[in-house]
């Protein structure tokens, strides 16, 4: 065999992703906050963009288009909530539109009966007080006289630390002690336990071993208590002897936590020798203590979530959906500032320059478009197939998967996951992920349509949640029960959801039934 080389021409066809492509994939993966931000930082870039004012609205002079606002209405079937003739429009509709839509009246905004801002100055003593209260507003600082503002002298959140530093100076006299509970109390987590080791702190301060022990058994004594306790035994512990509540009976019940987590009552009567009514007694003020003191100081304040798709429905006849307009982003490109910018430019690289910017801006309002066009799609489909669960609750959630959605709207499966990744819609029944509707399918018995996993975990919830003390359903017999509704099931399939919820054995569910707590 010999070996040489040679020149071969060969004609194949690949997909090339472009930068552009490429870009357009990531916007449609954003949600409208990230959008919002990716924006911003196109309009510092590019001088030929710029957002659109919300009071004046488009500038028609110019190529102006909306970042994605657009509406479509969907017709709902009034015995399942499937919607017929569901289309999401090619063009989005301007903010003038977008004002003019008509909406069925709200009661909330109806005419109040009294007139709470013009009720102080229909009072016969406004016109003799309103110099008095000028006077004492500017003595606080409320006006802009020398005084401090009323804001700056609100108090501000306190925070645990400073609650503990404050107790620190006040009960603890000496030096070298605050010392050590300063110490300690830097070792606090959030929930106010102690995380670190006495031999730690004794190490690092120099100190003997009994001396942190000493300090930490005063500081164990601050409010709120249970802070400084080392596990959750010692925190119920500290918060009994506060409450004079730690007898002997109590001690070893906190003493026996896991025997109680696991409802062993028969065990836990006869270590503590107690009968059921004390032992009831005593497990309802183990339920009063507060497991996490430290938790009471924090002001974290929750981010809520922002729906990037909002629909609700519209009168009887079907669902109106939109994008967010609150939280989307719209750019125009300013045609006539490029017209003027262009008509001064004399060198070939600033003409070639400005060019490429008018081509990135006008891709960049056209990608916008196309995502807001393919989101509504896909939400369109969504309330289509899940009309009943919007208007009836989750036992009517239908089993949906991407390729359902892709087939519709005739897109690729890819594109329906990335649009419905990290996206809200908000509903009737409140905000949801997009992926919360697409649930898989479980067989039917009789042979119909099947059931969705979601509904089928519902139903399970609801049946355990009506169990008493004297029937308590096992995985077998809640598959019986799912049997005579129609859901074709098996035991381990009902154990995985149960457990998938954080719903206990039944075994574990009777012993905690069998006593009140």
């Amino acid at each position: 065999m010999v070996l040489s080389q040679r020149l071969v021409q060969k004609q194949t066809t690949q997909l090339v992703m472009t930068p552009q492509l490429q870009q357009a994939i990531k916007l449609l993966q954003m949600s409208n906050l990230e959008l919002s931000t990716f924006i911003e930082a196109e309009i510092e870039e590019n001088p030929l963009l710029e957002r659109e004012d919300p009071e004046g609205g488009f500038d028609r002079e110019t190529d102006a288009a909306p970042a994605g606002d657009a509406e479509i209405d969907s017709g709902r079937d009034a015995d399942d909530g499937a919607a017929d003739g569901l289309d999401a429009p090619t063009e989005p509709m301007d903010s003038a539109e977008l004002a003019t839509a008509e909406l069925p009246p709200d009661p909330k905004d109806a005419p109040l009966d009294t007139d709470y801002e013009n009720d102080w100055t229909n009072d016969d003593r406004a016109g003799e007080d309103d110099t008095r209260g000028a006077q004492q507003f500017a003595d606080w600082g409320g006006g802009t006289g020398d005084g401090l503002h009323l804001e700056d002298r609100l108090r501000g959140e306190t925070t645990l630390r400073d609650h503990l530093e404050f107790q620190i100076n006040v009960q603890i006299a000496t030096p070298a002690e605050r010392m050590i509970a300063l110490a300690l109390t830097d070792q606090l987590d959030e929930s106010g336990y102690f995380r670190g080791t006495v031999a730690e702190i004794a190490e690092r301060l120099g100190v003997h071993a009994d001396a942190v022990e000493a300090v930490l058994s005063k500081c164990q004594t601050f409010d709120p208590a249970g802070v400084y306790a080392r596990n959750l035994a010692e925190c119920l512990a500290i918060q009994l002897r506060d409450r004079d509540r730690f007898d002997p009976a109590m001690a070893t019940l906190v003493g026996h936590l896991d025997l109680l987590a696991q409802r062993h009552v028969a065990q836990i009567k006869r270590l503590c020798m107690v009968d059921d009514a004390d032992l009831a007694e005593m497990v309802a003020e183990i339920r009063a203590l507060d497991p996490k003191p430290g938790l009471s100081f924090d002001s974290t304040v929750v981010q809520t979530v922002v729906p990037d798709i909002l629909a609700r429905a519209r009168g009887g006849d079907g669902w109106h959906i939109e994008l967010n307009a609150d939280t989307l982003p719209r750019v125009l490109v300013n045609q006539a500032y490029f017209a003027e910018v262009r008509a001064s430019a004399r060198s070939k690289a600033e003409k070639d320059y400005l060019n490429e910017r008018m081509a990135s801006a006008n891709w960049l309002v056209r990608a916008l478009h196309q995502r807001a066009t393919t989101i509504l799609k896909v939400a369109s489909e969504i309330v289509r197939t899940q009309g009943a669960f919007l208007s009836r609750g989750v036992q009517y959630l239908k089993p949906l998967t991407l390729r359902d959605v892709a087939d519709v709207i005739g897109m690729h499966e890819s594109t329906v996951s990335r649009v419905t990744s990290s996206k809200f819609m908000a509903t009737p029944r409140g905000v949801f992920e997009l992926k919360y509707f697409f649930t898989t399918a479980i067989a039917s018995t009789a042979g119909g349509g099947s059931h969705s996993a979601e509904s089928v975990r519902y139903r399970i919830r609801e049946m355990i949640a009506r169990e008493t003390g004297r029937t308590v359903l096992s995985d077998d017999k809640i598959v019986g029960l799912l049997s005579r509704e129609g859901v074709d099931i098996a035991r381990r399939t009902v154990a995985k959801y149960r457990e998938s919820m954080r719903i206990p054995s039944s075994a574990q569910r009777r012993r905690e039934k069998a006593i009140t707590l």
